[in-house]
């Protein structure tokens, strides 16, 4: 079982308002948009939220997911990913995917997902040779993402392992588009 993580805890500071709700372009919100991608390719999605984020955690959880408050959010990615990584002990492997990114197609999570079920360790997509997201861990790793806390993802994971990391190629510069600003979804 290949469990899906959607980060959806972030406080939204540089965007001026709470962009995971933003309206995209077909009306969908952004988190709904991305939840929907990463649920294309994964056995189970766990949406992480913000305590106290009702609007959001009830956007989510008609999507039929499971929505799961991470109680120290405020200290960063790290730890929010950790909840949810925690969520999902038992899971061959983890896809770590953003909810400000709502442009991944879900095609790009089955690749990866089914690149982990076949036995790589660290996945991702890249776009003209630039890493994206999102990026998938194998159970190999679930002790050192169960760690993990604070403002400090992944990413140095995947430094320390660039040996393990296998990129797939992918005709997709959405894997590049995180939004942070109104004006990055222009």
């Amino acid at each position: 079982m290949i469990a899906g993580i959607l980060l959806a805890a972030g406080s939204s500071t540089r965007f001026g308002s709470h962009k995971l709700l933003h309206l995209l372009p077909d009306g969908t919100p952004m988190a709904v948009a991305a939840l929907r991608n990463l649920a294309q390719g994964v056995d189970e999605v766990i949406a992480i939220v913000r305590p106290g984020d009702a609007e959001l955690m009830q956007l989510l959880a008609r999507e039929n997911v499971r929505v799961l408050p991470c109680a120290n959010a405020e200290q960063g990615m790290g730890a929010s990913l950790a909840c949810g990584v925690c969520a999902a002990p038992d899971a061959e492997g983890w896809i770590i995917a953003l909810a400000d990114m709502p442009f991944v197609p879900g095609e790009i999570v089955s690749t990866l997902a089914t690149r982990l079920k076949a036995g790589d360790a660290i996945v991702a997509p890249a776009y003209l040779g630039q890493r994206g997201h999102p990026v998938g861990f194998s159970r190999a790793f679930y002790p050192a993402l169960a760690a993990l806390s604070g403002d400090r993802g992944a990413r140095h994971l995947l430094d320390l392992h660039v040996e393990q990391l296998h990129l797939i190629a992918a005709n997709e510069p959405g894997i590049l588009h995180d939004i942070d600003t109104p004006e990055d979804l222009s």
